[in-house]
């Protein structure tokens, strides 16, 4: 357990005394008013800051960062007030411990609106000082040590959000241990079984490993001293998450997972040229692989990473990569702006940096145009997504995009309006088509054509969330102004109906009822809604209709019996009753999956799951809070494919797991004719819900043959 004469010792290398008094300050007046609170471990919940604080002085950040750190909880937690904060510690600590307050406070619709709206205004406090998402992430280091704690429900839900959001930014900012460490701790509770085998395998060849590595860097080292190049090599296992990815992305076995270790030469000069030198004494010692060769020191990573990379055919034929860097470009690559950020005395953020803070205020632009929460979650991850390509613009500047990316993203990266107006586009001169996804070293040329307008096709192709937001926003202001334009004709079709005048819709004490009924705050929202089909027309024009006293008639019995149920089974609507609802084929929702359904025209509600890609092009106003509501057991139709080794018997043991269960197997598939001896099964099987899925997917798992098994989404 850390204590404050840890913290103080670390930082009394590089602070002032009147600093360290204040951190001491801050220690006391934390412990103070997290007097008797503890954490679900049982620990005082002090040690919590504590840890936080001292993560944050192992990278030698300034005093405020490491003050704050110590009292990131005493605003959310406590009955401290900033007032008491900024009275004490002054403004810049006030500012940094505001930025880090979540906003819990507040109530939400869902889960995912509050998710949407702490992101939000981290990432708004974070593009004033990049400092809040420094301490955000030692923060989220700690509870995901400590992760073990929680419920399994829990710990899956923060593991899936550091996975997807916080290692992501990490990675941005460059602080490479951070990233492998979310990476792997998510790993860990996201994926159990695999995680444990993983780390077992990789433990068993420690040994092996460590003789290996000696051995390689024992040459390379000898080497470097003929050529007169001064530099420090080390080499390690690259870690578990990286691996695990790699098996999946390849379907191969651990014992096919060729280059394990990753060697670096760190040279101590800070010359550019004894890079290349040095790369060009490993080509000599080894046999490059082909392709596998990467320079991020001429084209550096969008988080500024520079080294170069290679891969290389090493002793006993052994596949290993070799990266190679300068002093500060190693700093850098393992802390990233923390690294920069040490040197910095003020707040401001006019440095190395800058170019980083503006990739990551681009996330602004996105939260200012998205209200969805669920869609500004998805654009985030997206905005966050790692893999990346470079291309040159036609004067020869050089842009970075996500993998996948194509012209269109291109074109909304220069301006909307070139965006907007892209009626086509010219890679390396040759004319290609807008979904052509750009390949790095690309030369991009965009035509353009004024009054020409974005199409909704365009979201099938768009990649970045500055183009798909733009384009969102042209298709939904369009979609609106057509959908006031049909519930206005829609309206005054049922006025008339019912001998009525349209003008009614203007009383202000009904339509004000309406509005609170309906959630909707202007005529032209009204109309939308009704155009959308969320609001039937007959139900506006009921407010206005003269009520009339009629005589009760007995309803006969068969007449009851012949009345239509809506099919509404297992879901639950907020707001909405009398449509019909059907469960997607695209991505087969089950009882325990998160939810959401779309508004379709004429065909009722339409259920996908949170996750479908599908759902991301599908219009924000369509899409209306769905939750499940099994109160009678059904069976659920549900694709899994599972890559074993080709053997026989196989296809009888997987079944034979499957049925342990008592879950009926509706339609197997088995294809064989594959190249590396395995068998790629397809089940279609019926289960109750999304815990008996993971029961019998464990089972699977649990046979030798098996190597992965997942949950088609997508047929």
């Amino acid at each position: 357990m850390i204590r404050i004469t840890d913290i103080l010792d670390r930082v009394q290398a590089y602070m002032t005394p009147d600093e360290q008094e204040l951190i001491q300050k801050a220690y006391v007046f934390s412990a103070s008013v997290h007097q008797g609170q503890v954490r679900l471990s049982g620990e005082p919940y002090l040690i919590h800051p504590m840890e936080v604080a001292g993560m944050l002085t192992d990278m030698r950040l300034d005093c405020s960062t490491v003050v704050t750190g110590l009292l990131h909880d005493t605003v959310e937690d406590t009955l401290a007030t900033p007032q008491q904060i900024e009275a004490a510690f002054g403004k810049d600590v006030a500012f940094l411990v505001e930025g880090l307050t979540k906003i819990s406070r507040i109530t939400f619709s869902s889960r995912e609106a509050q998710q949407a709206e702490n992101f939000r205004k981290m990432i708004l406090a974070m593009s004033s000082d990049i400092r809040i998402l420094m301490v955000r992430l030692a923060d989220r280091i700690h509870n995901m040590r400590t992760l073990q704690y929680h419920p399994p429900d829990k710990q899956q839900r923060i593991a899936r959000e550091t996975l997807d959001l916080y290692a992501p930014l990490a990675n941005r900012l460059g602080i490479y241990w951070m990233k492998v460490e979310l990476e792997d701790l998510a790993f860990k509770y996201l994926e159990h079984n695999a995680y444990n085998e993983l780390n077992f395998r990789v433990s068993q060849k420690q040994e092996k490993r460590e003789h290996y590595t000696e051995e390689v860097t024992r040459i390379i080292r000898e080497e470097l001293r003929k050529a007169d190049l001064v530099a420090e090599v080390e080499g390690r296992a690259k870690h578990l998450w990286s691996i695990h990815k790699k098996m999946q992305a390849q379907h191969i076995e651990f014992d096919e997972v060729y280059d394990l270790i990753a060697f670096r030469i760190i040279l101590a000069s800070d010359t550019v040229r004894e890079c290349y030198a040095a790369l060009s004494m490993i080509h000599s010692l080894w046999k490059p692989v082909p392709g596998r060769f990467k320079d991020y020191i001429a084209i550096p990573k969008a988080n500024n990473y520079k080294s170069l990379h290679t891969t290389v055919i090493g002793p006993y034929g052994e596949r290993m990569e070799v990266q190679i860097r300068t002093r500060a470009m190693h700093e850098w690559a393992e802390e990233g702006i923390a690294a920069h950020w040490r040197y910095k005395e003020r707040r401001s953020t006019d440095g190395g940096e800058d170019e980083q803070i503006k990739r990551l205020r681009e996330l602004l632009e996105v939260q200012q145009e998205v209200d969805n929460p669920r869609e500004y979650m998805s654009t985030l991850k997206m905005a966050l997504f790692p893999d990346e390509v470079y291309v040159f613009t036609p004067n020869g500047d050089v842009r970075a995009f996500p993998k996948g990316a194509t012209p269109i993203d291109f074109a909304y990266s220069v301006h909307s309006d070139v965006g907007h107006t892209c009626i086509g586009a010219k890679v390396n001169r040759n004319i290609v088509p807008l979904k052509y996804q750009l390949q790095n070293g690309d030369r991009v040329e965009i035509t353009t054509q004024a009054g020409h307008h974005p199409s909704k096709d365009w979201l099938k192709y768009a990649v970045t969330s500055r183009a798909r937001s733009k384009i969102k926003n042209w298709v939904n202001t369009e979609e609106r102004n057509r959908s006031i334009v049909l519930g206005r004709e829609l309206l005054e079709k049922e006025f008339r109906k019912h001998g009525l005048k349209f003008s009614l819709l203007g009383k202000p004490e009904t339509l004000k009822k309406i509005y609170e009924e309906n959630q909707v705050r202007t005529q032209d929202d009204l109309m939308a809604a009704v155009g959308y089909g969320k609001l039937s027309p007959k139900h506006v024009v009921q407010h206005f209709v003269p009520e009339e006293p009629k005589a009760e008639e007995p309803v006969p019995e068969k007449a009851k019996k012949k009345t239509p149920e809506v099919s509404t089974v297992g879901i639950s609507l907020t707001g909405i009753e009398d449509v019909m609802v059907r469960y997607a084929k695209c991505c087969t929702p089950i009882p325990g999956d998160e939810i959401v359904g779309y508004i379709s025209r004429g065909r009722g509600i339409v259920v996908h799951t949170s996750t479908c890609s599908n759902t991301r092009d599908m219009e924000a106003d369509r899409l209306v809070d769905v939750e499940w509501n099994v109160k009678e057991r059904h069976t659920y139709p549900v694709h899994i494919r599972v890559v074993c080794r080709d053997r026989k018997g196989v296809l009888a043991d997987v079944s034979s797991a499957i049925s342990a269960h008592d879950v009926n197997i509706s339609n197997a598939q088995v294809d064989t004719n594959n190249p590396d001896m395995q068998a790629v099964c397809d089940f279609k099987i019926d289960v109750n819900d999304l815990n008996e899925l993971n029961k019998v997917v464990t089972s699977i798992k649990k046979l030798d043959c098996v190597m992965s098994v997942e949950r088609l989404r997508q047929l």
